[in-house]
């Protein structure tokens, strides 16, 4: 009996470490002695060709100066600031689906780079490009945030100073059937540190629809 038990527990424990030696996971498998398994390496995978639009520079002041839908007094008075350096910022990102970056355009006034005019371009086919998107208020600025044209005009009272407005309003627009239309908005309210702010709201401007054409806006058009 003594002889059978040893033998009994002999086979137990055979058995529970071939379990160990079989599974994966934690198993004595894993553990085994330097060298003596393969080790897995795992190559990075590079991102998805062909999901984020090539970047095509443009040029932002011939594009505005160029473009009949761009304010007559925004045209006239787009120079430079200081030798040939225009008080313009340009941004390329994807929003409308085109084949490259769309481009949204910032002009600001060269004394106090306040904005008066955003205007997005979205890249044709053909290598021009087309006004998709414009507002022409004062103190506005448009940026692209993941995808979202976002637009946000500060809000000024009768007695603000220019340093100090009495608000924002920030509005997310979104590209749906060959247009932009409004997502969300908000309105945010400043510390009132000026007396006599009344933080009337400015009236925002609409986009720009998209007109089909044969000759779309772009460099080299008259």
């Amino acid at each position: 009996m003594a002889a059978s038990g040893t033998a009994l527990a002999g086979l137990v424990a055979f058995g529970l470490f071939g379990v160990g030696c079989s599974t994966g996971g934690n198993g004595t498998r894993d553990e085994g002695p330097a060298g003596s398994q393969p080790v897995a390496r795992i190559t990075p995978q590079a991102s998805p060709s062909g999901t984020t639009p090539p970047v095509r520079r443009v040029d932002a002041v011939r594009l505005l100066k160029e473009d009949p839908k761009v304010g007559e007094q925004v045209r006239t008075e787009l120079r430079p600031c200081v030798g040939k350096a225009y008080p313009i910022d340009t941004s390329y990102g994807s929003m409308t689906g085109g084949r490259a970056a769309d481009v949204v355009v910032n002009v600001m006034s060269c004394a106090d780079s306040v904005g008066v005019g955003t205007y997005v371009y979205r890249a044709d086919d053909d290598g021009s490009y087309e006004n998709v998107f414009a507002a022409e208020v004062p103190a506005v600025y448009g940026t692209i945030d993941r995808g979202d044209l976002v637009v946000t005009t500060q809000v000024y009272g009768s007695k603000d100073p220019l340093a100090y407005p009495s608000g924002s309003v920030v509005v997310t627009y979104r590209w749906a059937s060959d247009r932009f239309t409004e997502h969300d908005r908000v309105h945010n309210d400043f510390s009132r540190a000026v007396e006599g702010a009344d933080g009337e709201l400015p009236v925002q401007s609409e986009p720009v629809e998209s007109v089909p054409s044969d000759e779309p806006v772009g460099p080299g058009r008259d």
